[in-house]
Order: structure tokens, then sequence, then C-alpha cells
């Protein structure tokens, strides 16, 4: 069973297309590096996926998921920690699907927090304003709202960027054990050793599909040289352009 099936999905800013013409599935269950040089529409097409984008052309069907069963964790660089929010409040958030903007926080839900909290390794930072935590920190924090959530569907954007080997070692341990509770894991990465160790299957994009499949077969130099070729010759002012049959590409 499918739990993501993209149909020639085209993604993009002002009707300039970031990502194009990218058809393939995610099988449920699934544990998925998205890779490919800067630029290559990664962010993009995760935040198509959670729908904080729609498709200019295409379309992505979420097999029968919906809001509630997607939990999103950004790039750290997108978080406000200039904001005066604590630790064990921001961590909440992951919460609000279930109670509500405003919903009370009672003694089962401040368990799961505290839980949440401990889980990631930040027992005792739970009133620590996230504006004096380190980049590694951070990122356990982000982590934790994710577990709040209890997705189906789990969505990483560059999720070990600059943050230190211990942190990057807990955090992917986290990632494995959501896997082996049968849910669907799609991150941005470009660590090239932690995606052929780690992830099963890969997409190599750049601004459209390069290859997708098991890592072992499209994580190759060959491709990654036409995904850096491809992302140099893209033209950032082109209009949205007309669908064609690539979906070979991404089969």
């Amino acid at each position: 069973m499918a739990a993501l099936h993209f149909h020639n999905v085209t993604l993009g800013y002002d009707r300039h297309p970031a990502v194009h013409h990218l058809s393939g599935e995610v099988a449920a269950g699934a544990l998925v590096a998205v890779i490919g040089p800067n630029g290559a529409g990664k962010s993009t097409l995760l935040r198509g996926i959670v729908g904080i984008l729609k498709p200019l052309d295409g379309t992505i069907h979420l097999g029968g998921l919906d809001a509630r069963d997607i939990a999103y964790l950004p790039q750290s660089a997108e978080i406000d920690r200039s904001f005066p929010i604590s630790v064990f409040d921001f961590v909440g958030t992951g919460l609000w699907r279930a109670t509500g903007l405003f919903g009370g926080i009672g003694r089962a839900a401040r368990e799961k927090i505290l839980g949440a909290i401990a889980s990631v390794g930040l027992n005792g930072f739970e009133n620590r304003p996230i504006g004096t935590l380190s980049g590694g920190q951070m990122q356990r924090v982000l982590f934790a709202r994710v577990l709040l959530q209890d997705a189906s569907l789990i969505v990483l954007d560059e999720p070990f960027n600059a943050i230190d080997t211990k942190t990057t070692a807990d955090l992917l341990a986290l990632v494995k054990r959501w896997q082996g509770e049968g849910r669907t894991v799609l991150a941005a990465l470009h660590d090239m050793e932690m995606v052929r160790n780690h992830f099963s299957d890969t997409l190599v994009l750049a601004r459209g599909p390069v290859a997708w499949g098991p890592t072992a077969e499209v994580l190759t130099p060959e491709n990654l040289i036409v995904a850096m070729r491809m992302c140099e010759a893209f033209d950032d002012s082109a209009a949205a352009c007309a669908a064609d049959d690539v979906s070979s590409r991404a089969a």
C-alpha cells in the first residue's frame, strides 16, 4: 500500500517551478532519503507533501491520511528562537492538533510532554527558553515535538544539519525506531554516507527526478553528476512548463 503517490507533480513559487514532473510512490512504512544539490527543490517537495505548498500542476495523494497523520520537522533556521517560549511549551505545541490551540494541558498531556523531552535526552531543560539552546539541543526539541504528534507520516527537512555526532546518533536512532513502528519517514539529507548506511530508498532530485529506488541502485556517482548538471542548467525565472513524460525516471 502506498502512503504517498505523486502524479506529474510540479511545485513552485509565483508560478515559477522549483520541482517539476515528479511521479512515483512511497510505500507505507518506507524510510526514504531525498537528496540533491543545493537548490534541487528538496525543501519545496517536503512543503508540498505536508500541504504548505499546493502543486502548480499534478497531484499528491496521501493514501487516506489527513493533517493529523502528518508530522513535519522544518529546518531549524525557520524557527524564530527569539520568541519567548520554554522548551516545555514549545514541545507541547505538538499536541495542538489533539487539544486545540487554546486547549488546556492536563496531567496526561503534561506527562506526554515530559516523556517526549526525556526521550530526546533533555531532562532538566523543561523551563529553559529555546533561545538559550545550542543547535543540537534545539534539534532534540524539534524531534520531541514530532514525537508528541504520533504521526503515521513523518517529514524531516535536513534533520541532522550542523549538529554534533552524539546528537546525530541519538536522533538517527529515533528515526529508525519510527520505521520499526511502521511509520513512513521521508528526510531531506546531504550526508551521503548516512543515506547509504541507514536509508533503504532514495530519491535523487534536481528540480526534477533524476533517479528513485533502492539506495544501492540509485545513489551512484553518475546520478549525482547528472543532478548537479541539471541544477546548474535550470532557469529560475522559467514559467511553469508543459507536462512531459519523465515518469520513467521516477519508477
